[in-house]
């Protein structure tokens, strides 16, 4: 039985195009949860709303979702995030990477869903409450990011961003984009969906 768990199918090749936010189907209720949907399609609009003479400006700034995962704060470019999707049916896949949690079915799509902390290699701390999958995706591959809580969206400016703290390992290091002075950490979307060892290939 093989199971490829991470590529996805539709998506756009454009890494400034804001993420697709399906609509629920008709007589069928929405797994998303309403506010962080409708606040993932406002930034959305305003994002296609710019005019071109903002359009040059507005890559000096970055339009992120920020996440808790156990009592850490995260962002993740909003042109990277499909949807955000509850955890359910997560399916444990044996002889997979630590990192990889299992597969989850997202609309028909089977996906990887993978854990920070240990993609990360940090050590567990705290309490977590995972129950939200951030669905994140390029060209080339769809996966999902455990989360314990949404935060909400937020507009950063790149200046404003400080390099890795000492505190931080080496291969976290590499996909981080920056910290902010209030202590978001603010990964490099791109570099994490640019590295093919998140792909299972797996036969069992």
């Amino acid at each position: 039985m093989e199971a490829n768990a991470a590529a996805g199918n539709h998506r756009s090749s454009d890494p400034e195009a804001a993420p697709e936010v399906r609509p629920p189907s008709a007589g069928c209720p929405s797994p998303l949860l309403e506010a962080e949907q409708q606040e993932i399609l406002t930034a959305r609009a305003r994002i296609l709303a710019r005019p071109p003479e903002q359009a040059e400006a507005a890559a000096e700034r970055i339009e992120v979702v920020e996440f808790s995962l156990a009592y850490e704060r995260y962002g993740i470019e909003l042109s990277y995030i499909g949807e955000v999707y509850p955890l359910k049916d997560l399916t444990r896949i044996p002889c997979t990477p630590r990192f990889v949690v299992g597969v989850m079915n997202v609309r028909g799509k089977i996906l990887s869903i993978i854990d920070l902390r240990q993609f990360f290699e940090l050590p567990d701390k705290g309490l977590s409450d995972l129950n939200k999958v951030i669905i994140v995706r390029d060209a080339a591959i769809e996966f999902g990011i455990l989360a314990d809580a949404i935060l909400g969206v937020r507009m950063l400016a790149l200046s404003h961003l400080q390099p890795s703290l000492p505190t931080l390992t080496d291969i976290r290091c590499d996909y981080l984009k920056g910290i902010t002075e209030d202590r978001l950490v603010v990964l490099d979307g791109g570099r994490i969906l640019g590295d093919r060892g998140i792909v299972v290939h797996e036969e069992v």
